[in-house]
């Protein structure tokens, strides 16, 4: 039986596609073995862009995997395959280079290197690719949570970013195809589908007379599917009709990813995002009524060129006022080709490590936990998807609320991916502890049962 390795870097919908492209070697006979750990016959490297670290840490990956088993065939995929064809093709070794599109070729390419040893790019111009890639994951590692991915691509161009030209433009997936899909993954057993894509609030934009809010409400129509969760979405994006969608549906969880960047007006403009502090501060007011109680968590820059000691303090500012309930922190990482990259005033490493400290310690001191204490007492829905991971055998399980509180209880292996009725005790800034209170049979979980 032959064997195939697989290496994901960057972000989840690279993990995504990875699964995607596993399914059909599997589907052809492969046997999938650890990267690291075993020789294979294929090695399939997903690539990342997003900073010139990343181009940087894929090319390391790839030279190992050369290494590993020289005669092994090498396929490359992924947005720096995309941005970069020509780099990777050069490395010795490199049999495929495959970009963000056509992956579903993916297997004709290695028998045609099996037949003629012949290296392959088939990288084509990805900002003409106007048509969503289908490529399903009917199984995932994670027993309880699913992802679906739902549109591929960005028109937003900000000026840090490289994506548009990894990604290409914006394209949806069919409705009818995206309903097919979840239908399938609850009659696999999953509970929570969570939305995901590049650019996933962007949903509908290249669709006539169609969008996420009309989106989610078919999703609600899905019978057996308990969560609803959005991986992303730009508060540009945080319309009245999806706000109306979140205000009446039972099923979307309280928890919303929306990117800030940046907290001070200046620096947003320099960035070229699509929305001032004023306004993003009116939408996060607009959720939470709709929502109450809605994990707010984002994602922000720090250290973009030009940012000054007082714009910092403005953007720390505004973080705490808006009261995020958790921060990912990242640090302005020059991405060549970028608009940003050739702006003057580029913030010294030593200045964005002593900002990226300050944000890190207001996330892990203050925000998540000030979260977190206003649901101490109450019980919540928690669905557990494995053993407590810190000590296996403590007799613990953990898993998320649908309000994003990742809490450790008290429970047994045959309760993973059930919905549990769980009271928070205590606080932390990466576990929170509960106690069972009891699992939610599907009866009472249809009619919404609020008893405990």
């Amino acid at each position: 039986m032959s064997t195939v390795a697989f290496h994901t870097l960057g972000c989840k919908v690279n993990s995504y596609e990875t699964e995607a492209i596993w399914q059909l070697f599997e589907k052809n006979g492969y046997q999938r073995v650890d990267f690291e750990e075993d020789t294979a016959d294929v090695y399939v490297i997903n690539t990342c862009t997003v900073t010139n670290t990343g181009d940087k840490k894929s090319r390391q990956v790839i030279r190992r995997a050369i290494r590993r088993n020289p005669e092994a065939i090498i396929a490359v995929t992924g947005c720096y395959a995309q941005t970069s064809p020509k780099e990777i093709a050069d490395i010795p070794g490199v049999d495929i280079v495959l970009g963000t599109q056509g992956r579903d070729k993916l297997l004709d390419y290695v028998e045609q290197i099996k037949a003629e040893r012949t290296p392959i790019n088939a990288v084509g111009n990805i900002m003409k690719a106007r048509d969503f890639e289908e490529l399903d994951v009917p199984a995932f590692t994670d027993r309880t949570r699913a992802s679906l991915k739902i549109q591929e691509g960005c028109n937003n161009f900000c000026t840090f970013c490289i994506i548009p030209w990894a990604r290409g433009l914006m394209r949806s997936r069919k409705p009818e195809s995206v309903l097919e899909q979840a239908r399938n993954l609850v009659a696999a057993g999953y509970l929570e589908i969570v939305l995901t894509g590049i650019h996933t609030g962007g949903y509908g934009e290249d669709l006539e007379d169609y969008n996420l809010a009309k989106l989610l409400v078919d999703l609600h129509q899905v019978e057996g599917l308990k969560r609803i969760r959005i991986s992303s979405i730009e508060a540009s994006q945080i319309t009245d009709e999806v706000i109306s969608v979140i205000d009446g549906s039972d099923l979307i969880c309280r928890h919303l990813h929306v990117p800030l960047q940046a907290g001070d007006d200046d620096v947003l403009k320099r960035m070229r995002r699509k929305y001032t502090t004023a306004e993003f501060r009116e939408k996060m007011v607009k959720v939470r009524k709709a929502l109450p109680g809605v994990a707010l968590t984002t994602d922000v820059i720090v250290g973009f060129p030009g940012e000054t000691e007082e714009q910092f303090v403005n953007g720390y500012n505004f973080i705490k006022e808006i009261g995020f309930a958790e921060l990912h922190v990242f640090p302005y990482s020059m991405r060549t080709g970028t608009p940003a990259a050739r702006m003057e005033d580029q913030v010294p490493e030593e200045i964005k490590r002593e900002r990226v400290a300050k944000l890190i310690a207001l996330n892990n001191e203050e925000l998540t936990i000030n979260y977190g204490k206003q649901f101490v007492g109450d019980v919540l829905e928690v669905i557990p998807e494995r053993l407590y991971k810190e000590d296996p055998e403590s007799g613990m399980l953990m898993g998320y609320s649908d309000n994003y509180l990742n809490i450790v209880f008290p429970g047994t292996e045959d309760m993973i991916g059930k919905v549990c009725k769980v009271r928070l005790d205590e606080v932390g800034s990466e576990y929170c502890h509960g106690t069972f209170v009891r699992v939610l049979d599907d009866a009472a979980a249809l009619v919404g049962d609020k008893a405990v």
